[in-house]
């Protein structure tokens, strides 16, 4: 995700020090390029070389090195970068950025970089609640800078609050959010969806299905790196919630039929990535169906639950891109398109349960995106690859 960019990742001195370390390596293994500055304080917290060994880069300590090329190096390493990360951040480093005071490398690095800063405070409680804390952290927002708030925790110096320095990988997804992708789709409003639906039998069971939410996660993931304002609409998964999104948890099929159709309005792309139900039990038990009351075959008879593609082609508004996608096993294309004239959608993304790489619950997709006159065939690829793939078509379209 950020292969050729380049990130200086600064390091205070607080015990959160340690984390940097890995944040350092996932930054080396998302393929960035990386310059650490550590502070002097920070050198008695974790050693240069441990950063060395990770990025396999010269790890910066002081502003009068002589060990460097005949350049101006913090201007140099200013000039060069997509992001300047500092993490931990120290309410004295903070605050001294907050009032443009550059008296040691990093400082002087961050006061000559025009890129994105981010900033990963860490302290004790108190230190961070601080109104003066409080009001640097405001200027630094006031100035672009983005603030990745800390968590809540048992903290180092024994007290319980909000102070932990955010984990590596959280802030690695803001750094990815903010430099990975360009923002080509800043001002578009995407609605996806995702995931399976549950239709409840009992208090006890209900029906589903084996979908893992994957590709619609990726989707919405991929959107919001690009810039647009995601909604995504999912039905329960082992996924995490992705940051920088408008996220709306369901149920059932009816859940998401109100979900979206409220929302359908104010949306210029809806791709509809679910494994939405498309019966539901006729009549639901309050209690518990137990297996003794039961004569022989149990039966449950099923309804049909609403159709939200054949709801949204209906009511689709003028300049509304409206994709689905088309799970066969037997086909493909003849099915495919078949439900992209039913349902009076502009793109369908069609894959088949049976090819391998293309099934449940795996991180790759096999997708053939067609719309009324193209038929484009991916191969086998990321989700996350897929994704970006289908959102730059969609974009052909809109242009």
């Amino acid at each position: 995700m950020l292969t050729g960019k380049n990130v200086i990742l600064g390091v205070t001195g607080g015990i959160a020090a340690y984390k940097s370390a890995d944040l350092a390596s996932k930054l080396v293994k998302a393929h960035a390029n990386v310059d650490v500055i550590m502070t002097k304080n920070a050198t008695e917290f974790i050693t240069p070389l441990t950063f060395e060994s990770l990025t396999h880069t010269r790890c910066i300590t002081g502003t009068f090195e002589r060990n460097h090329p005949m350049e101006v190096e913090h201007i140099a390493l200013a000039d060069k970068a997509d992001v300047l990360v500092i993490a931990p951040a120290t309410a004295n480093c903070i605050a001294k950025l907050a009032n443009g005071i550059a008296d040691d490398m990093l400082t002087t690095t961050a006061l000559a970089c025009t890129c994105k800063k981010i900033i990963a405070p860490a302290m004790n409680t108190k230190m961070f609640e601080n109104p003066i804390t409080q009001k640097n952290l405001e200027t630094l927002k006031s100035y672009g800078y983005i603030i990745v708030t800390p968590g809540e925790g048992f903290l180092a110096c024994g007290t319980v609050g909000k102070g932990r320095m955010e984990e590596p990988a959280k802030i690695l997804d803001e750094i990815i959010y903010e430099i990975a992708l360009p923002k080509d789709m800043e001002g578009i409003n995407l609605l996806v969806t995702a995931g399976p639906t549950r239709e409840a039998i009992d208090p006890v069971r209900y029906i589903t299905n084996h979908s893992s939410g994957k590709m619609g996660y990726a989707i919405a993931i991929a959107a919001a790196q690009r810039g647009a304002n995601v909604t995504l609409v999912s039905g329960k998964t082992n996924l995490e919630v992705p940051s920088h999104i408008d996220f709306v948890s369901i149920n059932s099929a009816k859940d998401m039929y109100e979900a979206v159709t409220q929302r359908s309005n104010a949306q210029d792309i809806i791709i509809k990535a679910a494994a939405v139900a498309d019966y539901t039990p006729a009549a639901y038990a309050d209690d518990k169906i137990k297996k003794s009351a039961q004569n022989g075959d149990f039966k449950i008879p099923l309804k049909p639950t609403d159709d939200i593609l054949a709801y949204l082609g209906k009511n689709k508004k003028k300049g509304q891109l409206l994709c689905g996608f088309s799970m066969e096993t037997k086909d493909l294309l003849k099915n495919s398109r078949k439900k992209l004239e039913k349902k009076n959608l502009d793109m369908i993304c069609a894959n088949n349960l049976k090819v391998e790489g293309a099934g449940f619950e795996v991180d790759t997709n096999v997708l053939t995106l067609i719309t009324d006159s193209d038929e484009k065939e991916l191969g086998i690829m990321s989700k996350a690859d897929a994704a970006n793939i289908l959102l730059s078509e969609l974009l052909k379209m809109r242009s």
